[in-house]
């Protein structure tokens, strides 16, 4: 489909100066209230467990987030895709990634940006409910790449009762997001991830010991050496490189068979150039690629409005289909 040339986000409020400020103050302040989810877990097929908050009404459309690294169902963009699709008659089902939003998995690992598979768990158990006759995806930044990967794996074989998608903030390219890490504008990024990210790996050794070299943990402070010596080796890769690469979601994406909106601000800190697949959205027939000028990280604030630019955007597009 052809590139939204136009955004039409206004911009956010005047002391957002840039992306950063755009990305951190929603982050650390946006507080969402009225959304008390009730929480399903389920097992999956390889042993372990997954969490689900549903927010119902009682409806036959469902919507399902899914979130982003080191983050949960409770996150505020969540909330508010809750808050904002139940409002206009949906339910929502919010999905937790292994160890996200409060406890611990049971296997030896954890979960990634490629971790498709628990978003096809979780899907599949949504349609297992013969409630639903029309499904919707979203994802926000990791959970956008895992919602692009999951579409084109599945291609074809995509259950007829899903009906479009839409991401924003996403890693199209994960190798090229991961880049970003190591510039010095984004140490506080960097250092947020990673010391969130240490102590999930700390839990996990404590629950298989001497998994892991806790040692070399503790002197970790970027991401080459990070996920090279723990997420790479938890999750079956070679190295940080064979890693982003095998899982980066732009392998599958020229396979989707549904329409599905790309949302990536021009200024995403977190946003490499590969992030914004320009030319596969001007060749593909059902991928539309939209790239506001500004809006940050899972930003997109709108002044004195309880929800985003962007969260206002993803049900004005998924409501067309």
């Amino acid at each position: 489909m052809p590139i939204i040339s136009r955004s039409l986000y206004p911009g956010p409020p005047k002391h957002y100066i840039n992306g950063h400020f755009e990305t951190i103050i929603p982050s650390l302040f946006r507080k969402i209230e009225g959304i008390h989810y009730s929480r399903e877990k389920i097992d999956t097929p390889d042993g372990d467990f997954l969490n689900l908050d549903w927010s119902k009404v009682g409806s036959q459309k469902l919507l399902i987030i899914s979130h982003g690294l080191e983050g949960g169902a409770d996150r505020h963009y969540a909330k508010a895709l809750a808050k904002l699709f139940n409002a206009s008659g949906w339910d929502v089902l919010a999905w937790n990634n292994r160890s996200c939003n409060g406890e611990i998995n049971l296997r030896p690992i954890l979960y990634h940006h490629g971790a498709s598979y628990d978003l096809h768990t979780t899907v599949n158990h949504a349609l297992d409910q013969n409630t639903y006759w029309e499904i919707y995806l979203t994802g926000i930044s990791m959970g956008g790449a895992q919602t692009l990967k999951y579409l084109g794996e599945s291609g074809k074989d995509l259950s007829p009762v899903i009906k479009g998608a839409a991401v924003y903030s996403t890693p199209c390219n994960l190798l090229s997001s991961a880049e970003t890490l190591k510039k010095r504008s984004n140490r506080f990024y960097k250092e947020r991830f990673l010391g969130k990210l240490k102590k999930k790996i700390v839990a996990k050794a404590h629950q298989f010991p001497g998994i892991f070299d806790l040692d070399l943990l503790e002197k970790t402070n970027d991401f080459d050496v990070f996920d090279t010596h723990f997420t790479a080796k938890l999750h079956g890769f070679k190295d940080a490189r064979d890693f982003y690469l095998s899982v980066s979601a732009d392998n599958w994406m020229k396979e989707i068979q549904i329409p599905t909106l790309i949302i990536n601000a021009i200024n995403d800190p977190l946003l490499g150039p590969a992030c914004y697949p320009e030319r596969l959205a001007l060749n593909h027939p059902h991928l539309y690629l939209e790239m506001p000028l500004r809006g940050g990280h899972t930003g997109f604030t709108l002044k004195g409005q309880e929800f985003s630019w962007v969260e206002k955007r993803v049900i004005e597009f998924l409501s067309q289909f």
